[in-house]
């Protein structure tokens, strides 16, 4: 494993958890992240679950820089010992700058986000999947220029520092194209939102794509500058 690569995404790791005004909600999502149970994260650190539990649920004391390095490292390990993947996956993102042409605002959450109270702050409607679920960031793409620009491979910055969040793709027509574009990469987010349109204008076969994908489907007919005002000025 690239050993600059692991210290440029720990320090982002520890930086992000530290700095948060909820640790342990920041230590949870990283851990979620990587796919690691609370038990085997313990285990490899030699200390009771209780303890992993304490930091996450806010009962402890919030841990300091000394003990976040330690959990970090931890859980880079545990990837590393099962190939990598997560930390390779998270590498594409850490070394792609993104031009403001194709992604318009993006922004992750410390904590996650109920996507039915994100949804409704923009206007959305309701198309498909369920919306009782949470969301760790959002990403607001230029639809048309993401798709003609993008390739297979840089297609993944989009998703920002989590799948676990919602795509909001502007100026679609059907909203067939992106959830195309979407249908064949690895990676599915959370939801995904079509601007500028109406459910009746709403593809047939997007909903029946999203569905495949386990994506909660929403659409808004509310401007692009007035969503990205709202998404940055929102007070989570």
């Amino acid at each position: 494993m690239n050993a600059a690569l692991r210290s440029r995404l720990a320090e982002k790791m520890a930086g992000e958890i530290t700095l948060s005004e909820s640790p342990g909600e920041a230590l949870k999502k990283w851990r979620q992240l990587f796919n690691i149970p609370p038990g085997l994260l313990a285990e490899e650190m030699h200390v009771s679950p209780s303890v992993i539990s304490d930091y996450e649920g806010g009962r402890r004391k919030s841990p300091g820089t000394a003990v976040v390095g330690k959990i970090v490292d931890t859980i880079l390990s545990i990837d590393e010992a099962n190939g990598g993947r997560n930390i390779n996956k998270f590498a594409k993102i850490l070394y792609n700058d993104f031009d403001l042409d194709v992604i318009y605002d993006m922004h992750d959450y410390n904590a996650a986000i109920p996507l039915e109270r994100f949804c409704s702050a923009i206007g959305c409607h309701h198309m498909s999947g369920p919306v009782d679920q949470r969301i760790y960031g959002y990403t607001v793409v230029n639809s048309e220029k993401a798709i003609l620009q993008l390739s297979a491979s840089e297609f993944y910055r989009i998703y920002g520092w989590s799948t676990e969040r919602a795509l909001i793709f502007t100026n679609v027509s059907t909203g067939k194209s992106p959830m195309i574009a979407i249908r064949v990469t690895p990676f599915k987010p959370r939801c995904v939102i079509l601007q500028g349109i109406a459910p009746g204008q709403v593809h047939p076969l997007v909903p029946k794509l999203a569905e495949t994908d386990n994506i909660t489907l929403m659409c808004t007919e509310m401007d692009v500058d007035e969503i990205v005002e709202i998404l940055r000025e929102e007070a989570w």
